[in-house]
């Protein structure tokens, strides 16, 4: 009986893994959408327009500076907001799989292994 318990505590354990490691690679892929790319060509524009009226660069620097933060906090941000939901949907879709299917259910599919690859030659 105690055996039993371990397998499917070891299980869960394992569906708990794999749904926050996909929570996490989709969130990190989602993060930067198109409104951090806005913000941060915003920051570029205004950098080189400041640049181009003559402003110091002891001015135009602390500006980039707090442009780039911004953007950095808000792609953060948002990632973690993703990650949330992300795991919370990953999580619900293996318990049903596992309690549908068996354990290859739990595996990589050849889909994801080539999305991965993918993502891997692009980088």
């Amino acid at each position: 009986m105690e055996e039993a318990e371990k397998t499917k505590t070891a299980g869960e354990a394992e569906v708990e893994r794999l749904a926050a490691r996909r929570a996490r690679e989709r969130a990190r892929i989602a993060r930067w959408d198109l409104d951090v790319a806005v913000f941060l060509f915003v920051v570029l524009i205004i950098v080189i327009i400041l640049l181009f009226q003559g402003i110091g660069i002891m001015v135009v620097a602390p500006v980039a500076i707090f442009g780039l933060v911004m953007v950095w906090l808000t792609g953060w941000r948002r990632g973690k907001q993703l990650y949330e939901s992300f795991y919370e949907e990953e999580l619900a879709k293996l318990e049903l799989g596992t309690d549908k299917k068996t354990e290859e259910s739990i595996e990589e599919t050849i889909e994801e292994r080539v999305q991965k690859a993918l993502r891997e030659r692009w980088r």
